[in-house]
């Protein structure tokens, strides 16, 4: 064989090496384009739960927070203070001891409420009355 056939046979094996390796490129780019958009698509479902659950978690202590205002609503001398706010620092994780939390602490402002006194039992006993 001649110098210009052993040149030409070894262009050709070149470029077909390089058609495979391009071929087997585009495979694995499709097949990381398939994962990266399976991985997106997880990403926003789970961003929406965490929304919703945010939502939920909202509703329940603006639902706790309202009990707890008509609770204190006939002793003048407590104030309120500001209505709940989310906490940034707060760990996702731990959202449901967050709630199980709350019923505890409410119980107790009720307790608390029904042990002043007589007082505070006829303050609570004229907010319920309708106005003559």
């Amino acid at each position: 064989m001649s110098d210009d056939a052993t040149a030409a046979m070894r262009y050709k094996e070149i470029i077909a090496l390089s058609r495979g390796s391009a071929e087997k490129l585009r495979e694995w780019e499709l097949a990381r384009a398939e994962a990266l958009e399976a991985e997106i698509e997880e990403a926003q479902n789970a961003i929406e739960a965490a929304a919703e659950r945010e939502e939920r978690a909202a509703e329940r202590a603006t639902r706790w927070w309202k009990m707890a205002l008509h609770n204190i609503q006939g002793l003048s001398w407590l104030p309120p203070g500001d209505d709940p706010r989310p906490i940034p620092t707060a760990r996702p994780a731990y959202l449901e001891r967050y709630l199980e939390e709350v019923k505890p602490s409410y119980q107790e402002l009720v307790q608390a409420v029904l042990g002043l006194g007589w007082r505070a039992k006829r303050a609570a006993a004229k907010r319920a009355e309708p106005p003559a």
